[in-house]
């Protein structure tokens, strides 16, 4: 597949990636390469990574325990420290090899060690290589509240090998697809239409589909690359989303929600919004939510979930002057950003993705 050339560093696929890595370090002096890895990636993931690697630097792997739970700023000091001990300096790569937390987190340290070290992201999860992979959106959640921390920072390069997706379990794949079926929504129709018969794809269609997704968000950022914009049409999902995934993450009576679980949600209750707002059609809507039911099973919300969920989206990072912002869908394939909705369109949107 041909390299994608982001806002201001490439993007290379499968076999080509490690070519492009191994000529990356051997044209740049760096001092040592520590690679970031989760405890899952590191057993399952680093086996695969590691033998194409090419070079004489010494090589550190540091290790951190996985889940959106440990992405804050507590991990992020222990990283630094790690890193202090082991002696990185302004010369030092860090390779990310794993999730969007891995990925995220991992851009974030070396965005900051020593006012800024260079950084290259192999994002081995189906949602980190069509999402995270692309924009330099690098950070850490603070509490429940979903990535209020970060910078803007691209890395050196980002390499998509799909065979890692081979270790990932069922449901890690499937929350995967929750930001690729964004795309479509937001951006190409025809693209989302091709995720309506899931039975008619195979592996090949994976491999292509992924890449058409990257393209896609690529296209988005390239325009916008600090979010002042069309970027803001990513977020579509994204609004109540987080704020349902920052409160099943905290409550200690809620099971954990993969990322793609509760963007899932999201999508099905921000399109009852735009249904509202008279953005889509009810043939739209009801494609719509035949599409994500038939890939995601439906989160149960209870009537005392809502209030902290609505509480949460105050906090949301989107929100301009104190208003909530979301993204709405004006019709499949096309969004409108900036949209202030009322608690009790809100509300409604529960009490509808409930019936």
């Amino acid at each position: 597949m041909k390299s994608i050339q982001a806002n201001g560093y490439p993007i290379h696929f499968n076999e080509n990636a490690y070519e492009a890595l191994n000529k990356h370090l051997a044209e740049n002096k760096y001092s040592a390469i520590f690679i970031f890895a989760d405890s899952d990636t590191n057993e399952h993931c680093l086996p695969l990574f590691l033998p194409n690697l090419e070079t004489d630097l010494n090589i550190e792997i540091v290790e951190f325990e996985p889940g959106e739970s440990n992405k804050n700023i507590e991990t992020c000091i222990e990283l630094w420290n790690v890193l202090t001990e082991l002696g990185a300096d302004r010369k030092s790569l860090i390779i990310n090899v794993g999730g969007g937390v891995v990925t995220d987190m991992g851009g974030f340290v070396a965005s900051t060690f020593k006012r800024g070290i260079d950084f290259i992201n192999v994002p081995t999860t189906l949602l980190a290589m069509v999402d995270a992979s692309v924009g330099g959106k690098n950070g850490i959640d603070l509490g429940n509240l979903k990535n209020q921390i970060g910078v803007i920072n691209v890395p050196q390069m980002v390499l998509i090998d799909t065979h890692y997706l081979a270790t990932l379990p069922q449901n890690e794949m499937r929350s995967g697809l929750a930001e690729m079926l964004k795309h479509g929504l937001i951006f190409d129709k025809r693209y989302w239409s091709l995720f309506l018969d899931l039975n008619n794809l195979n592996t090949d269609d994976l491999d292509t589909l992924i890449y058409q997704s990257v393209e896609i968000k690529n296209t988005i950022v390239m325009q916008d690359p600090k979010e002042n914009g069309i970027r803001k049409s990513l977020n579509f999902g994204h609004t109540l989303g987080h704020a349902i995934e920052g409160y099943f993450l905290e409550n200690e009576n809620k099971t954990t929600l993969l990322h793609g679980e509760a963007i899932a949600a999201g999508m099905i209750l921000e399109s009852y919004i735009s249904l509202k707002r008279n953005l889509i059609s009810e043939e739209e809507y009801e494609e719509i939510k035949t599409g994500i039911d038939a890939i995601f099973e439906r989160i149960v919300f209870e009537e005392k979930d809502l209030q902290p969920i609505l509480e949460l989206l105050v906090h949301d990072k989107k929100n301009e002057y104190g208003t909530i912002q979301f993204a709405l869908l004006d019709g499949i394939g096309n969004i409108k950003t900036g949209q202030i909705i009322d608690n009790e369109l809100i509300v409604d949107s529960f009490l509808e993705y409930n019936s």
